[in-house]
């Protein structure tokens, strides 16, 4: 019986079906899911943006709180530590708890914690709050992206929703760096906070209202050990990298982190091995689709951060550029990236995850390259507009290739888990991609103060850059290939779960 390609499933796309077999019928359609998905986007949007935009801001943050620049580093690191090491945590329990409650626990602690932050008399009670800023976007971002892939059936209105979700990431990410000068600027570095205290509000006020409840229905187990070693592992790992561009990555701090987090994430395997009710269960591994999806993901967040890193020294410290000038700047790639996600949502209803995934890594690694080309007399239209444009391009079509193909083979019941470990792959990569372009750059003369040398090493930046978008290509081309159906001794199809596996 031939396929019947409107309503085959995700996990089996045209691209990724060698032989006919029959299909599930789609789910029922919400019909608030679409209102739904403006406030889920608004809330992936919040927890990129909140994550830099604070970069900006620490030189007002240090002259108000009377603070040195390590000390400063704090308030960003803060939040990255709990968020990257909480991701798996706050997944699960959307997974038992349920996800629209915890998406509703985690917002209303984003409100309390931005105006904390907003209100910090000193610098301990600014770390406090960013610290529970980061515990809030562990809960809110894998939630809302497990909530999304479960209001939107398999098939081309999910890719559409999740190149909307890629998209507003990534024009999160290009915001913090477009926004945060300018509010410094005007308003003073506090308003970078309190404006989450309006945005929190309607959160709390539509989620009851458009998002559906929705948990796991087996036994509320939560494997206290996994959730121990997992998040102390990440916490770990999280932290190592973070330090890593000014302790050195062979100082002893970094080591003992590195080896912490070794040691913890591997008595974490050892856990869920022997877990009957494993935090993350390892079978989801078994996945090519996954494990390449979240690989991608990674390189993809390196990539992007990796660049953020030289562009932003470059413009401002070789260019002389303002932080108000270069947020004006990046208009241009917050803007191709949107035009990417809608044409990777596109792309991969068409002709899958492979050929979209492989494309923007290509676009991206352009990108690199024509920044590589930056001059000490260098001009905006001249040395950063072209390869903006064309990083933009790659910066939102990738990820929603890399997140469908992540999650197009996750059980309904570890969406929540899943959705962490995929966050938790993009913040561990991003924060990778800055501290090794930064040592890049470093090396090269970087933080010289002659012009020619802080331009040699932002050069040595982006074409390491681009090394890192040419292994995000092998990557695409060798594990996000179609998966193929095989036909049992009667001719009967294989399951699509067991076609999962593969």
């Amino acid at each position: 019986m031939p396929i019947d390609r409107n309503h085959v499933s995700d996990n089996l796309r045209p691209d990724m079906v060698g032989t006919d077999g029959p299909t599930p019928d789609p789910p029922e359609r919400d019909p608030r899911r679409w209102k739904a998905l403006i406030l889920l986007c608004m809330t992936g949007f919040m927890v990129i943006l909140d994550s830099q935009i604070v970069i900006l801001a620490l030189p007002s943050i240090e002259r108000d709180l009377a603070v040195s620049a390590s000390a400063s580093q704090w308030v960003l690191s803060a939040y990255m530590l709990a968020f990257g090491g909480l991701l798996l945590f706050g997944g699960r329990l959307a997974d038992l708890r349920g996800r629209r409650l915890m998406f509703i626990v985690g917002t209303a602690l984003f409100l309390v914690s931005s105006l904390l932050c907003g209100l910090a008399w000193s610098m301990g009670v600014l770390i406090a709050g960013r610290v529970v800023q980061g515990v809030s976007a562990a809960l809110l971002a894998p939630t809302a992206l497990a909530i999304l892939m479960t209001m939107f059936p398999e098939g081309p209105e999910r890719n559409k929703a999740l190149a909307f979700w890629s998209g507003v990431g990534g024009i999160g990410a290009t915001s913090a760096l477009l926004i945060g000068g300018p509010i410094t600027d005007t308003l003073g570095w506090q308003w970078i906070f309190f404006i989450n205290v309006p945005v929190a509000i309607g959160m709390l006020v539509f989620a009851p209202i458009l998002l559906l409840e929705s948990r796991n229905d087996g036994p509320r187990a939560y494997d206290p050990a996994g959730a121990l070693t997992s998040t102390l592992g990440l916490v770990l790992l999280t932290g190592a990298i973070v330090w890593a561009p000014t302790r050195g990555w062979a100082s002893g701090a970094v080591l003992g982190m590195l080896l912490g987090a070794v040691l913890l994430l591997g008595l974490f395997v050892v856990i869920e091995r022997r877990s009957a009710a494993p935090l993350l269960p390892l079978r989801i591994f078994q996945s090519r689709l996954f494990v390449g999806g979240n690989l991608a993901m990674i390189l993809f967040a390196m990539t992007t951060l990796g660049m953020s890193v030289s562009v932003t020294a470059y413009a401002q410290r070789v260019l002389g550029y303002t932080s108000m000038e270069f947020g004006l700047g990046m208009i241009a790639m917050t803007l191709m990236t949107l035009v990417g996600a809608w044409a990777g949502q596109a792309g991969v209803t068409k002709v899958g995850f492979r050929p979209v995934a492989a494309a923007a890594a290509v676009l991206m690694g352009l990108g690199a390259f024509l920044l590589s080309q930056v001059s000490v007399q260098g001009t905006y239209f001249g040395d950063l507009f072209p390869g903006l444009l064309v990083f933009g391009l790659g910066l939102g079509a990738g990820p929603v290739a890399a997140i469908s193909a992540a999650l197009s083979s996750v059980e309904p019941d570890v969406t929540g888990v899943a959705s962490g470990a995929t966050n938790s792959g993009f913040q561990i990569g991003g924060a990778l991609g800055a501290a090794l372009i930064s040592a890049v750059v470093v090396s090269r003369g970087g933080d010289s103060t002659a012009p020619e040398q802080m331009t040699e090493g932002f050069r040595a930046g982006f074409a390491a850059d681009l090394v890192i978008a040419l292994a995000c290509l092998i990557v695409a081309l060798t594990l996000l290939r179609p998966l193929t159906r095989q036909s049992s001794g009667d001719g009967a199809a294989v399951d699509p779960t067991e076609a999962r596996r593969r």
